[in-house]
């Protein structure tokens, strides 16, 4: 009896760990995705998963459709879960040349 009882301990701090360590991050990413983008706006520039840059134009919640402008007078229907983030240019330019410096020190 003893050694099912350790064995059952065991298997639920396993169940726990597993837990806190990829289903509680995902809820969270999920969450905060989900308030992102009902957050949508008119004019908040953004990126698309395919790396797209754009303005939002229109949003429509009930359709989970937004309008994105990606040049002047060049606008595309996307669905709300395509929209990845807010354009964020200076967070853009760090990322690159973290990218410069990483890819740099690869080859040399």
């Amino acid at each position: 009896m003893g050694e099912f009882a350790l064995l059952a301990f065991v298997m639920l701090l396993g169940l726990g760990a597993w837990w806190s360590m990829v289903t509680f991050p995902k809820q969270r990413d999920f969450s905060k995705r989900q308030k992102f983008v009902s957050g949508l706006a008119e004019n908040d520039e953004v990126i698309t998963y395919g790396g797209i840059i754009g303005k939002v134009i229109e949003v429509n919640p009930e359709t989970g459709i937004t309008i994105v402008e990606i040049a002047d007078g060049v606008r595309v229907r996307m669905l709300n879960v395509a929209i990845m983030q807010a354009f964020n240019p200076q967070e853009v330019a760090e990322n690159a040349q973290k990218g410069l410096q990483k890819e740099a020190s690869s080859q040399g």
